[in-house]
C-alpha cells in the first residue's frame, strides 16, 4: 500500500494563519475546560460534517438510515443554506465532511458543494457506498476537487458484503473505486485520496488480509479498519467480532457485554467539531443520528451565535460533569477507534 504522504501534504497545503491560529485557540479552549471543569470556547470548529441527505439506497441493519428508523424529518440539504454556513466558516473551518447519514451521492447539487468548498481552500471528504460511481460521475468527482473519498467495502466476496449492506452489489462498488482511480490516472490528478473502509463485524473479520490484497491490487491509496457501533450490544451481538481488538464492546464473566472505553467526562469533539442536518439544525456530533440534542437552527441564527450559545455551553458543561448521563455518550468511544 502506498503511504498516504501526498494526502498530508495536501492537507498541510490548505492551512492558512486563521486556520492554524483557531485551531491553537480551539486546543487551548479544550484543555482549559478539562482542566478548570466550566466550558470555555475560543474559535470556531476545525472540522465540519454536513449531512446532504438522509436517503440511502441500501438497509445496513444498524444505520438509521437503512432501517428507515428516523423520527426527525428527512430531506435533502438546501445549497443556498450551504454556502451560507460555509461563507461564514471558510476563514476558519480546515476540514469539511460530506457525510452524516444517508448517501451523498443521491444529492443532484452534491458536488456542486463540493466545488464551492474546494474554491474556499477547505478540505474536503466523503463517504460513499459507491454504488453512483458510474463513469460520468467518477469524471466529475475527480474534477470536483474533493480531497478524500471514503469508500465503504465490508466484504471482499459478496455474499460477505451483503451480510451488512443489504442490498449491495460488491461489484458496483469494485467498479466505482476503479472509475475513480482511473479518472485519476487520466486526469493526472491527486485528488481524491481513495481509501477502503473495511467496518469489522463478526461475519467479514476473516476477510480483512483479504480487503487489504485486493486494495492493492486495484490502486486504493489506503485500507481503514473501523469498529462497529452494536446499538443493543449489551446482550451481544451476531456483528461483534470474535478478535478483541476489532470491537469497542467486552465480553464480562456473566456473558453480557460492556462498552470496552471508560466515558471520561470530557470529550474533543464538543471542542473541535460538530455536525449540521440536511435541514439546517447544528447536534453535537455523529452518534447522535436522530438528532434529538439539537443545538441551534441555522436557518434563524447565525453559526457563531450557536457555537457559543448558553445552550451550547450547557451541552458542554454536562460532559464536563456527567458525561455517563448523556443518552448518545453511553455507547461512544469518544471517536471511533481506527486501525490503519
Amino acid at each position: 500500500m502506498k503511504v498516504n504522504f501526498r494526502d498530508s501534504v495536501n492537507m498541510m497545503a490548505k492551512s492558512s494563519f486563521g486556520r492554524a491560529l483557531n485551531a491553537a485557540r480551539i486546543y487551548t479552549s479544550f484543555h482549559t475546560s478539562t482542566f478548570t471543569g466550566k466550558p470555555s470556547i475560543q474559535g470556531l470548529p476545525i472540522s465540519l460534517s454536513f449531512e446532504p441527505t438522509t436517503s440511502c439506497n441500501l438497509r445496513c441493519p444498524e444505520c438509521p438510515s437503512g432501517l428507515r428508523s428516523f423520527t426527525r424529518p428527512t430531506g435533502m440539504l438546501q445549497e443556498e443554506l450551504f454556502r451560507n454556513v460555509i461563507d461564514q466558516l471558510a476563514p476558519t473551518l480546515s476540514y469539511l465532511t460530506f457525510y452524516f447519514q444517508g448517501e451523498p451521492f443521491l444529492h443532484p447539487q452534491f458536488l456542486d458543494m463540493v466545488k464551492y468548498a474546494s474554491r474556499k481552500g477547505i478540505y474536503t471528504a466523503t463517504s460513499t457506498n459507491a454504488h453512483y460511481l458510474k463513469d460520468e460521475m467518477a469524471k466529475a468527482t475527480v474534477q470536483s476537487s474533493l480531497d478524500r473519498l471514503i469508500i465503504s467495502i465490508d466484504g471482499t466476496s459478496q455474499d460477505t458484503y451483503q451480510n451488512y449492506r443489504v442490498g449491495g452489489s460488491l461489484d458496483k462498488v469494485l467498479e466505482g473505486a476503479q472509475n475513480i482511480l482511473r479518472w485519476k490516472k487520466e486526469l493526472k490528478s491527486r485528488t481524491p485520496h481513495v481509501i477502503f473502509q473495511f467496518l469489522v463485524v463478526k461475519p467479514n473479520e476473516h476477510q480483512i488480509p483479504e480487503v487489504y490484497a485486493l486494495a492493492e491490487k486495484l490502486g486504493v491509496d489506503q485500507v481503514v479498519l473501523k469498529t462497529a457501533q452494536i446499538y443493543n450490544y449489551k446482550q451481544g451481538s451476531p456483528l461483534i467480532p470474535d478478535q478483541d481488538e476489532y470491537s469497542r464492546y467486552r465480553k464480562m464473566s456473566d456473558g453480557s457485554y460492556a462498552l470496552k472505553n471508560k466515558l471520561l467526562n470530557e470529550c474533543w469533539k464538543m471542542w473541535h467539531s460538530c455536525v449540521i442536518t440536511w435541514d439546517g439544525k447544528v447536534v453535537p456530533c455523529c452518534f447522535d443520528k436522530d438528532a434529538h440534542f439539537v443545538l441551534g437552527d441555522l436557518n434563524k441564527d447565525s453559526f457563531r451565535e450557536i457555537w457559543n450559545s448558553e445552550k451550547y455551553n450547557a451541552f458542554r458543561s454536562s460532559l464536563l460533569h456527567s458525561r455517563s448521563e448523556i443518552e448518545i455518550c453511553k455507547n461512544c468511544t469518544e471517536g471511533t477507534k481506527i486501525f490503519a
